[in-house]
């Protein structure tokens, strides 16, 4: 099933969404971003794909292109990165606010100050409260993939939520695998027609204001509307990713990937591609007695705290590897968050916060060993540990 093809990340993204029968892409390019839209760009040039393209000024523009394209019920897609990210902020917004549905390819940078165009989780991590579903990919196989089934998942009735599908800068968008790309026909088998807004929400032959003023009491059932949704979204991502497998023969967990887990007592959780690096780590560590596993978190909103903590249960130690950081804390995001998750259990683990990978630093398969070795040496001294900097001499 499908082509084997040899491709970058940002190709395997744009090829993924060709296939998803797209009404509307807007384009702007940024790096490491900008292949996406100009590999689509070039689909739609060459007439192998029948989409309206809309070349803009900017990335404000782009979002606000595709706002208006999903008003009108079409399917769109747009891609951005750091800066442009930032640029969109406000209708990136108000696509959440609004409930509606789209995927939106991350190559997730560092953002600046200091200058950098680098590899970093920052830019995606910064926007977790912008209403958005976020999935992070290991590898470019998963990003085609994850792009077909975030419109499986944005365009499901109960739903109705944008999603981002993130990889890593320069390490996924620019390095080539080999990527089965999907026939035509099995995608249509589990993505149908887009009929979520049919008739569309406007209409120049039924007109009417979109979004005005919102009084606070109507706004506060809005917002509790949103909440409960992205809460429903982690049912039906574990279904979505039942039915994509049935079809591919490809699975990849739902919220998050357990990789020798069952019988661990040292965990590393990881997002995005250092998860490689780790799992040869845990590997080795099994070579060596050592009883390691790893969870991959892999939607990061909603954040999979139930699947987190019952993945957790019995372990002894765990370190959280983050590519961001969360500058109200002395640690990573995703440390803060996964120490929430085990907030309300009764169970007490040693555990420590990794930082590495910023602005395209190397998260090494050395580093992933060290951090298990940490591990075995505070196994059993249940409590907080300071952040530990994964920096080179």
């Amino acid at each position: 099933m499908g082509t084997l093809k040899v491709i970058t990340g940002n190709y395997a993204a744009a090829e993924a969404a060709a296939k998803c029968r797209l009404d509307l892409i807007a384009a702007y390019p940024i790096t490491p971003q900008s292949s996406v839209v100009e590999h689509l760009a070039e689909l739609v040039y060459n007439g192998e794909i029948d989409t309206d393209m809309v070349q803009v000024e900017s990335e404000h523009t782009a979002m606000s292109v595709v706002q208006g394209g999903a008003v009108a019920g079409g399917r769109v897609f747009t891609a951005t990165s750091a800066q442009g990210l930032a640029l969109m902020y406000e209708p990136y917004f108000r696509m959440s606010t609004l409930r509606l549905p789209m995927v939106m390819a991350i190559a997730t940078r560092e953002m600046t100050s200091p200058e950098t165009i680098w590899s970093g989780q920052q830019d995606a991590v910064s926007v977790r409260e912008a209403g958005w579903i976020q999935m992070f990919c290991d590898d470019n196989q998963e990003i085609a993939d994850m792009i077909v089934q975030g419109y499986m998942i944005s365009e499901d009735p109960e739903i109705c939520i944008p999603v981002n599908v993130c990889y890593d800068g320069f390490y996924s968008s620019h390095l080539t695998s080999g990527v089965i790309i999907p026939d035509q026909e099995e995608v249509d088998k589990v993505l149908p027609p887009h009929r979520l807004h049919h008739p569309p929400i406007l209409d120049p032959d039924s007109p009417l204001a979109l979004d005005p003023m919102t009084p606070g009491e109507l706004l506060m059932h809005y917002r509790k509307s949103h909440l409960e949704a992205m809460q429903r979204a982690q049912d039906v991502i574990d279904d979505v990713d039942r039915r994509f497998a049935q079809v591919f023969g490809r699975s990849y967990g739902g919220m998050i990937e357990e990789y020798r887990c069952e019988d661990a007592d040292l965990v590393l959780i990881t997002m995005g591609g250092s998860t490689g690096a780790g799992k040869d780590a845990v590997d080795a560590a099994r070579e060596k007695g050592i009883a390691a596993g790893l969870i991959k978190i892999r939607f990061y909103r909603p954040f999979p705290a139930k699947r987190i903590a019952a993945a957790l249960k019995g372990k002894k130690a765990f370190c959280v590897v983050d590519r961001s950081v969360s500058f109200g804390w002395n640690c990573g995001s995703m440390y803060v968050e996964t120490l929430a998750a085990l907030a309300a259990g009764q169970e007490r683990y040693a555990s420590f916060s990794a930082i590495g990978g910023l602005g395209g630093a190397d998260i090494s398969y050395r580093d992933m060993v060290a951090m298990i070795e940490r591990l075995c040496q505070i196994q059993d001294q249940p409590g907080e540990y300071d952040t530990c900097w994964l920096m080179k001499d």
